[in-house]
């Protein structure tokens, strides 16, 4: 096994020797700017670790791994657009600095550059790689429908928000998982935890998302702190709150026209007197240990096991 950053060199290296045309501009170059931006890319990372933890050279899945980074960022040119978002990892997002069309039209783009990326080299694993890309797209697109139905309601509980964000989030970096044990041959119950693994990985990537959203640092989290409050979106933070909170002060700031900055602090000293951070830890925490436990159905060496553990836990404590 590698060390996560040897991973990330092979993933960046990758995605700067992505030959693009260079014509037309207004199509490619916001491609080449939202791929250039960074990022976490923990998603091409473990289908290269799950690769390698099965015997496999990571550089087997490289491929796959850059299909998965293309999708996830086509994903966030795409919600940017439908959330009005200004910031995306510290820059302007693409709609912001050049126009919603031209970020529709360069996210379909991506789109199929993606699948275009995962047939390469995938040989006899084509057919099965390409139903678990397309039934994870799917089920992305599912989950971002019902994170926009929930703006509408008032009444979205807590095993509903998880099941979201499981769709939106969460299964992306199973596929991540499940498609470098798939590119090295592993067998379907290996895949299968594999992709478990990442799923549990990505709920608790998620539940921390939310919380660094009203509690994190603009400058190391890359966005403005505040957004999900100011737009009413239904986290759980917010869900728990609505349901708790007994003075009905909650919900008189939903919706009001007060600052952002009262409303931030306001909604933000609600979820303090209601323990959520504490809370959302916990539970943040609880995902991580079912993470870990899928690790104990595949045979993993023990550096293997090491490095997923490590990563899992690392989770639950970032900043960014």
């Amino acid at each position: 096994m590698k060390e996560f950053d040897e991973y990330l060199a092979m993933v960046n290296n990758a995605i700067s020797a992505l030959k693009l045309p260079d014509n037309p501009k207004g199509l490619y170059d916001p491609i080449r700017y939202t791929m250039e931006a960074g990022g976490k890319r923990l998603r091409p990372v473990l289908t290269l670790a799950a690769c390698d933890a099965m015997g496999k050279e990571p550089g087997t899945a490289i491929h796959q791994a850059i299909a998965i980074e293309m999708f996830h960022n086509f994903t966030l040119l795409h919600d940017d657009v439908m959330d009005n978002a200004d910031v995306r990892r510290g820059r302007p997002t693409v709609h912001k600095k050049w126009d919603e069309e031209t970020a529709i039209l360069s996210g379909d783009a991506m789109l199929t550059t993606s699948t275009m990326l995962l047939a390469i080299k995938s040989g006899e694993h084509l057919a099965s790689a390409l139903d678990l890309f397309n039934g994870t797209a799917m089920n992305i697109y599912e989950g971002q429908q019902f994170d926009m139905d929930f703006e509408k309601r008032m009444d979205v509980t807590v095993e509903e928000y998880m099941e979201m964000i499981r769709l939106k989030t969460s299964v992306l970096l199973g596929c991540a998982c499940g498609m470098g044990a798939l590119m090295a041959d592993a067998p379907f119950e290996t895949q299968l935890q594999f992709f478990n693994y990442g799923v549990n990985l990505g709920l608790a990537f998620q539940l921390q998302d939310d919380y660094l959203d009203t509690y994190g640092n603009p400058e190391t989290f890359g966005k403005t702190i505040g957004g999900d409050i100011l737009n009413d979106k239904k986290t759980w933070l917010l869900i728990m709150a609505l349901q708790e909170d007994e003075t009905g002060k909650l919900k008189e700031v939903i919706g009001s026209d007060i600052s952002a900055d009262e409303k931030i602090s306001t909604v933000r000293e609600i979820y303090n007197s209601l323990n959520l951070p504490d809370r959302i830890h916990e539970l943040i925490r609880a995902y991580i240990d079912t993470a870990i436990s899928c690790l104990d159905h595949i045979g993993l060496m023990p550096e293997a096991r090491a490095f997923f553990i490590d990563l899992a836990l690392k989770s639950a404590t970032r900043n960014k």
